[in-house]
Formats: C-alpha cells, structure tokens, sequence
C-alpha cells in the first residue's frame, strides 16, 4: 500500500519536520520509524539541493517525503516532484481557486499543468510508466492557517485532488486574533471544527502537533499528525538531562 493509499485507508500517520540539511541527521531520523518526514522549505534554509540530499538519505527507509514548499506556485512543487518528493505540502491556501491552483501545479496535463520533466523518479521506473502513473501517487496537502481559509473550508475540502489538509496552529491562532496562543479556548474550538468537517469527505485531516498535543489531536480526529522536529527532539533530550543532571548537582 502506498502512502496516498494509507490517507484515504484512515491509518494515523505519524510525522515530523526535518529543518536542517544535514544528512546524517534525515538518515538517523529515517531509521526511527517515522510513516513521513515534512521537509520544510517555508521557514528553515533548505533549497532544492538540501531537499533531494535529505530524500536520498532517507531513501533506504520506508518513510514517505513530503516537502512543504515556500509558496503556492507551480515552479517550486514542480521541483520539489522531479528531486523525488511524493508530494507536498502547499501553504497559505484560503480558498477553493488556491487549491485547485495547488492540485493543477502538482499534475500533468490534461489534468494540470506540471511540466514534463521528472528528474529522480525516472531513474527507478520506466518513464512512460511513471508519467502514466504520477497523477495518481501525487500526494496534496494544502494548509489550513488562517480565518479566510476557516470561512472557504467547504469548498477547499472539495476540490478534487486534494489528498489532506494540514492546520498551522501558530499561523491559525495569529490570524484569528490570538497571536502567540494556539491553545486558547477560541483557537482549540476552531481546530476542533475543521476536525469535524473533514467527516463524510476523502480529505485526511492533518495538523503541525508537537509531542505534547499529538494524543489530544487524534482524539479529535486528526490522522495525519505531524509530532515534532528534527531540531525539537535535539532540544527536548538536551533540556532534560540538563535538568535532571542540575538537580542532582544541588543534592551533592
């Protein structure tokens, strides 16, 4: 079963961002038992070079690439595509005109418009093969992150070829007023709602969580759960021997 195959089963699938063009650091982190790794072009310094070099560190495991790209626009998904990616996660898409915009770029005509040049993925399959076939493995994500895309979320979430949705809280709670404070009562009762209306469609819901929230955003039927970064787990073990290794510097 492949992964778009694994969205639209129901499976929870577990991910988590990798911001830094380290290799070693992707292929670690591949061996961990991940299902996807968001690779994030938006906010961390990867360009397309960063971005195939960690898919091809990654490329022994069975974790499925995913990278969000800086922008809606065809030039970067295109080749975020041909370096490997299965897919990607597409930001700031507000309405159903955007995310069509966002499928279109991720297809091959007639169905889109996505120039006809893979790069990577005809090194392992036959091209024609893959051409046939690429409209169809193609994983969109468009994201949820602000109160425009909160008013048009019917229409996004009809969209054919639109996979799964994928909430910013951080962006999300600034745009609704409450900069800085993703868990506020307000913030936590719109996330809820988007949950809510993803029942009875195709489109896997999906939400950037961290390791505190992840349990409470499956149980409000989130299934495709981005739980940290690469630099978050970095921070979070270092802080806590820190911690235990201060206190017991004070008993002694």
């Amino acid at each position: 079963m492949n992964f778009k195959e694994r969205i639209r089963s129901g499976e929870i699938l577990l991910g988590t961002v990798i911001s830094t063009p380290e290799p070693d650091i992707a292929e670690f982190m591949s061996t961990l038992g991940f299902d996807w790794f968001w690779i994030d072009m938006e906010h961390c310094p990867l360009d397309i070079k960063d971005v195939q070099t960690i898919i091809q560190a990654a490329g022994r495991s069975d974790v499925t690439p995913i990278v969000r790209v800086p922008w809606n626009d065809p030039v970067y998904i295109k080749r975020a595509l041909d370096v490997g990616a299965a897919g990607v996660i597409v930001p700031w898409v507000n309405n159903g005109r955007e995310a069509e915009a966002a499928v279109k770029a991720c297809m091959y005509p007639p169905e889109g418009i996505r120039g006809c040049g893979p790069r990577r993925p005809v090194w392992y399959e036959d091209f024609r093969r893959y051409m046939d076939e690429a409209n169809s493995r193609v994983i969109v994500i468009v994201q949820i992150e602000t109160e425009e895309a909160i008013r048009n979320l019917d229409e996004i979430l009809s969209v054919p070829g639109v996979d799964g949705t994928m909430i910013g809280p951080s962006d999300l709670s600034a745009s609704l007023g409450y900069r800085g404070d993703p868990d506020s009562r307000e913030v936590q009762r719109v996330i809820r709602s988007v949950a809510e209306a993803h029942k009875g469609t195709n489109v896997c819901p999906g939400i950037a969580s961290n390791p505190r929230d992840a349990e409470k955003h499956i149980e409000m039927g989130f299934r495709l759960v981005n739980v940290g970064s690469d630099i978050g787990f970095m921070g979070m073990a270092a802080r806590e021997t820190l911690k235990r290794l201060r206190r017991f510097l004070k008993r002694i």
